[in-house]
């Protein structure tokens, strides 16, 4: 893995490293970690990394890696930049031969999502967008439950993501982290709701297997002086008929990152949070309320596939970005044919290969360039609802 971003001030690139090396599967060689190269070598002597591997900017780790013999450079790159640098990273290095794990948005707008969905797919190679809260166990158990009929037709969905740490004007302390959020420059034509609503949008379509097809949005700066929305609300249409309410919020002030679903059917329902993952609620009218737990019982083999520990050893937020990286580098190195070779040699097959190394995607999926698609084209439909006064828009691929 070479890295775009991510110096030793980042938030989000030391997250990246560490779910990237819990399995095993994934070694950092090299990286590009901030525009300034004083800062980028800094940061790779910090990771222990050999000063030529060390690069100024990502335009020259991808030239200099290329012309490293194959099995030395980098087989893929992992964007961890501010959302304005992801486009330009990420058509560079599939333009180049290098396969990409980028953080969420997949773009700063839309045009450049439509854009880098062509390059992906001029490319042949994959692409990876770490939607991780689709990678916690109970997520996974989640869509299977719904996938096979346990709540029947779902009627109502009511996802939520307040947080409270942008209460204040923190941006204008100097703050790394608020300063790129609230820049439309640098973060895109919206605030809270692209950097948390997107993965409420995401959470929901991902466990129902639904689409949002039309949204009502209203949405506030609270902040005096801030330049992006802080606070969202909305009313959604689904494409069987369901409805439903997502709210995002960054000054629900006390808050921490409180992401949670309610999903209702005709004979029942789920609930769960992000804050105690490990727990899944099951609940039915007549026969009332059931717990699910990560690693107890009869679950799914998508949900055995990303639990790591035994039942009530806590498994958390850097482990659903190791799942993501883990299945990234199975569909690697599945598209190399070593997985298949392995199999062919030991005669491995079924269920216990999948659980315990084969690659198989409709267990070790991913995120991908149709779900940065469907992220920009909510922050679009969002803004457009606002701007109009709040009224019914309909959400439009092309």
């Amino acid at each position: 893995m070479g890295m775009i971003g991510g110096s030793l001030d980042a938030f989000i690139g030391a997250v990246h490293r560490r779910g990237a090396a819990l399995d095993g599967e994934v070694e950092l060689v090299c990286g590009a970690f901030s525009s300034n190269p004083e800062k980028s070598k800094a940061t790779g002597e910090a990771l222990y990394l050999p000063a030529n591997r060390v690069y100024g900017s990502f335009e020259e780790m991808i030239l200099k890696e290329k012309e490293l013999p194959e099995g030395e450079r980098m087989d893929f790159v992992t964007i961890v930049t501010p959302n304005h640098v992801h486009f330009a990273a990420a058509k560079m290095a599939l333009e180049n031969g290098f396969h990409v794990v980028s953080d969420k948005p997949a773009t700063l707008n839309t045009e450049e999502v439509y854009l880098l969905r062509d390059i992906i797919e001029k490319s042949g190679l994959i692409y990876c967008l770490t939607h991780n809260y689709c990678a916690y166990p109970m997520v996974k158990e989640a869509k299977q439950m719904i996938k096979n009929g346990v709540i029947g037709k779902v009627r109502k969905v009511i996802v939520e993501y307040p947080q409270g740490w942008l209460s204040q004007l923190l941006e204008a302390t100097g703050q790394k982290q608020a300063g790129w959020r609230t820049d439309p420059a640098r973060c895109g034509a919206a605030g809270g709701v692209g950097d948390i609503g997107t993965h409420a949008e995401n959470l929901a379509e991902y466990i129902t297997g639904l689409k949002i097809t039309e949204i009502c949005a209203d949405l506030t700066i609270f902040v005096e002086g801030r330049q992006l929305d802080d606070d969202a609300n909305m009313l959604l249409r689904f494409d069987n008929g369901a409805k439903g309410i997502l709210h995002n919020s960054q000054i629900c002030n006390g808050e921490e990152n409180d992401l949670n679903i309610r999903i209702y059917g005709e004979f029942g329902g789920l609930k769960w949070k992000q804050m105690d993952p490990n727990t899944l609620i099951l609940t039915n009218q007549e026969k009332g309320s059931r717990i699910i737990r990560t690693g107890v019982g009869d679950l799914s083999p998508q949900a055995q596939a990303h639990t790591r520990q035994p039942a009530g050893h806590p498994e958390g937020y850097i482990e659903t970005f190791a799942s993501i990286y883990r299945n990234f580098s199975y569909a690697l190195r599945a598209r190399w044919g070593e997985v298949a070779k392995e199999n062919a040699a030991g005669g491995l097959a079924g269920e216990s290969e999948i659980l315990t190394g084969g690659y198989n995607p409709e267990i070790h999926d991913f995120p991908g360039i149709e779900e940065g698609i469907r992220g920009m084209v909510f922050i679009d439909t969002v803004v457009k609802s606002n701007e109009a006064g709040a009224v019914w828009t309909k959400v439009e691929e092309h």
